[in-house]
């Protein structure tokens, strides 16, 4: 038995020794150990990080690991030394077989990057094992006539040592009559004979009795014995003879059971009993060989008794012994050679060298990913075997000697596409019919930071009212990223920019894991309407990766000012005290209330009323132009002292409003300083004819001003007007129109009852003017109020004020932004 089990295992070496190769020449040349066998546990067998070219560090780091397919672990690697040592008793014998050569292959696996070195560890025989008999007694029985020179085949002794170590020769104990002689028979075996050299005479001896002595040629020899008993018997003097000393026989391995193999015939020359023969395996057959074969004793027939395996046995070699019935019993030998044919009944078998390493998706093409061999037990073409991957992955097999693959990246690899591959590997013998087997491996993708993050939108616009609560969240950006783990991990930053001179993080914060932007403090929209925000997001890859968006910030107007009155001024005191003749008619302008707001839009539309009066019926005040006119002549019977309070609202949500009193004082022949344009004007006197030349020549400025605001307005209109053919512009277009010079920009508002237009001027290096002029359809005239530019935006100091009385047709413009140097 123990014969068998050693030469299935080195039929399993064999084979991989077939197939085994060295990838991809990862060293120069073949690593090979020589150590006897039956070594203790830890054993050195030589230093392999040193051969191999390895420091001690990399056998860490890179994951060097022996791998053999004998079995067992025989060998393991001391980390910590980098030598190869025995891990478990190697017995030759059980490896080898009665094999010549004992070569024990490993594959020493490094990892990062994937690598593959060959070593060879051979195995030396030692003189551990006597020569042994499997029958320990025999008795052999033969005729008193047996002629001299007869040979009797004896059991061979086995000894599972090779080499010198093998069976070298056979000793016989002293007797005249017979002695031994050794055969050399195919396959290198040797085969004892007893050979009679005397005629046996019964009665001087019946019985002989024979040691047979089996040496090997180890040093000291070992030896083993085998008693044997010759009977010599009277009568019955022929032997049952075989045509042939060895028949031979071939017979496929998937043979049914029954299958006759041969028919083996023997001849005795005596007649009767003595020439009937019976047929019989030899005494020393092993069971192995009785289990599958059967012999019929009659007819010498030979069939199957169970089933071959050329896997485990190739071949048979079988004793046949024929004995006749005569007294003394008379018996011939024979051997039969069976030679098994190899049928393809064995599928081919994948085996991993190394298990799949996850891959980076940036590896380039022909980065190993998994060592792979194939393995088939048959022998000739049914143990060629060739590999093929499943189409539609980015991978291939690249072949190297025999059936040894390596799995190698063949394509780009995109882990947002697909993470992981499941790898169909097919194996496929060349027998008839062929045999498949498929084996699939799943190869990981790992992540590497190859995309920025993504905002949802390029930009994000803000609308944020004015006044607000500092904290307050004023949006919220989001990005997304195909990456995985921490190249997915996305932190948020303001990007450092100016808003008027100022850091943008004075104004906002940015939330860095969500992305929420907050304000720190309430804005203004007197002072700020507009900023941008430049939002980073950066991933945490290595390197990282980010992008960037922008956000505007649009801050919106909020009725949070109220009305201020220009004129009259409140710095003359607590009350506005006016003149006016009692020869006035109705429709005489008395005087004309002006304020402002510093809000924009409805949230600066103003409206004038007329809350109280002493008398109601005396007074009106325009609603949109704030002109206290008298609504009838003045009579005798009316006050000479009248008290008006006028309200100033805006048009805001809540409504804003102030308040002005005038106090007027009715005269008696008090001449007015401006007469109506429609009534002919009285003698001048030195004095009036004085502020008449003034008026004129504020006038015509004012004229000229006019026309070239007007002919500006014009062309505007012209350009931006085609498809509706309205002078009305958007602040946003009209903000963005500068003359060359001055800087000049218009704005036209036909919104509501009060047309108006911004004129604003102003080059780089001075300062801006502006004008609005206003025209009330309502009103029977207008007035021109001339402001003399400053450099304060207090419209209370304003001076210069002169009020006059002209057409319907004719404009008024107010100051809306002094910031001028230079005066009108």
């Amino acid at each position: 038995m123990t014969k068998t089990i050693g030469y299935r295992n080195w039929r399993w070496l064999a084979l991989w020794w077939r197939h085994f190769i060295l990838l991809w020449s990862t060293i120069d040349g073949q690593t090979r150990y020589t150590i006897p066998e039956e070594l203790k546990q830890g054993s050195v067998v030589g230093n392999l990080a040193k051969d191999l070219g390895l420091g001690l560090s990399e056998i860490f780091d890179r994951k060097l690991h022996v791998a053999s397919e004998a079995g067992k672990q025989y060998f393991n690697v001391d980390a910590g030394k980098g030598e190869l040592v025995v891990n478990e008793r190697i017995d030759r014998e059980t490896l080898c077989g009665k094999s010549a050569s004992c070569v024990l292959p490993l594959q020493v696996v490094i990892e990062n990057p994937l690598q593959l070195h060959r070593i060879e560890v051979e195995i030396r025989d030692i003189n551990d094992n006597s020569p042994s008999f499997l029958t320990k007694d025999r008795v052999l029985k033969m005729a008193e006539l047996t002629a001299v020179g007869a040979r009797f085949p004896l059991e061979s002794a086995e000894d599972p040592d090779v080499g010198s170590n093998s069976l070298k020769s056979y000793i016989l104990s002293k007797d005249e009559c017979f002695s031994v002689k050794v055969k050399d028979i195919e396959g290198g075996r040797k085969i004892p004979e007893l050979v009679l050299e005397k005629p046996l005479d019964r009665e001087k001896k019946a019985v002989h009795e024979l040691l047979l002595t089996a040496l090997d040629g180890g040093i000291p020899a070992r030896s083993g014995t085998s008693q044997i008993t010759v009977t010599v018997l009277d009568n019955n003097d022929n032997n049952p003879v075989f045509q042939k000393a060895v028949y031979k026989v071939r017979v496929n391995e998937n043979s049914e059971k029954g299958t006759s193999l041969i028919k083996l015939e023997a001849t005795d020359s005596d007649e009767g009993v003595n020439g009937e023969i019976e047929y019989s395996f030899g005494e020393h057959t092993p069971e192995s060989v009785l289990s599958v074969f059967d012999i019929d004793a009659v007819t010498g027939e030979m069939f199957l008794r169970g089933e071959l395996d050329y896997e485990s046995a190739a071949s048979y070699r079988i004793d046949i012994t024929a004995v006749d019935k005569g007294i003394p019993e008379m018996e011939g030998h024979c051997r039969v050679q069976v030679e098994v044919t190899d049928v393809n009944d064995n599928a081919p078998e994948i085996v991993l060298t190394s298990k799949p390493s996850p891959v980076r998706e940036d590896a380039p093409s022909g980065t190993v990913v998994a060592l792979i061999s194939a393995r088939d037990l048959d022998s000739g073409n049914n143990g060629k075997v060739t590999l093929q991957l499943t189409e539609g992955h980015p991978f291939s097999l690249k072949p190297s000697f025999s059936d040894n693959y390596a799995l190698v990246t063949s394509g780009v690899l995109d882990r947002e596409s697909f993470s992981e591959y499941n790898i169909e590997i097919t194996a496929t013998d060349s027998g008839s019919p062929p045999l498949t087997t498929k084996k699939t491996i799943t190869v990981t993708i790992i992540d590497v930071n190859d995309n920025p993050p993504k905002f949802s939108q390029s930009s994000y616009n803000v609308y944020l009212k004015e006044n607000g609560l500092p904290g307050s969240m004023l949006s919220s950006v989001s990005t997304s990223d195909l990456d995985f783990g921490d190249n997915a991990k996305i932190s948020y930053s303001i990007l450092d920019s100016k808003v008027q001179d100022v850091s943008v993080s004075s104004y906002v914060y940015i939330n860095s894991d969500n992305g929420s932007i907050y304000s720190m403090h309430s804005f203004d929209y007197e002072k700020l309407k507009v900023f941008q925000i430049l939002v980073q997001a950066k991933d945490h890859g290595s390197p990282s990766l980010s992008s960037i968006a922008t956000v505007h910030v649009f801050i919106l107007d909020q009725n949070d000012n109220a009305p201020a009155v220009i004129y009259p001024s409140a710095a003359l005191g607590s009350l506005s005290h006016q003149k006016m003749p009692r020869s006035a008619k109705a429709g005489h302008l008395v005087t004309k209330v002006t304020a402002v707001d510093a809000d924009s839009g409805h949230n600066a539309w103003i409206s004038y009323k007329l809350v109280e009066a002493t008398d109601t019926s005396l007074f009106s005040v325009n609603l949109y132009t704030g002109e206290v006119r008298t609504k009838r002549a003045v009579s005798e019977q009316d006050d000479s002292s009248q008290r008006l309070l006028i309200e100033i609202q805006d048009d805001g949500v809540p409504v804003q409003s102030a308040t002005v009193t005038l106090a007027i004082l009715v005269e008696d022949g008090l001449h007015e300083l401006i007469l109506d344009l429609r009534q002919k004007a009285p003698e001048p006197s030195k004095k009036s004819g004085r502020i008449t030349l003034y008026l004129i020549i504020s006038l015509a400025s004012v004229s000229v001003l006019s026309l070239v605001t007007f002919v500006i307005l014009a062309v505007k209109c012209v350009r931006n007007s085609r498809s509706s053919g309205s002078c009305c512009m958007r602040r946003d277009d009209l903000d963005g129109y500068k003359n060359p010079n001055r800087n000049l920009q218009i704005q036209l508002n036909t919104d509501g009852p009060i047309k108006y237009v911004e004129v604003l001027g102003g080059d780089m290096l001075s300062q801006s003017q502006s004008f609005r002029s206003c025209l009330s359809p309502m009103s029977e005239f207008s007035d021109f109020t001339f402001v003399k530019p400053s450099s304060t935006t207090d419209f209370k100091e304003m001076i210069n004020v002169l009020d006059a009385s002209l057409p319907d047709s004719a404009w008024t413009f107010e100051s809306q932004q002094v910031r001028s140097d230079v005066g009108l």
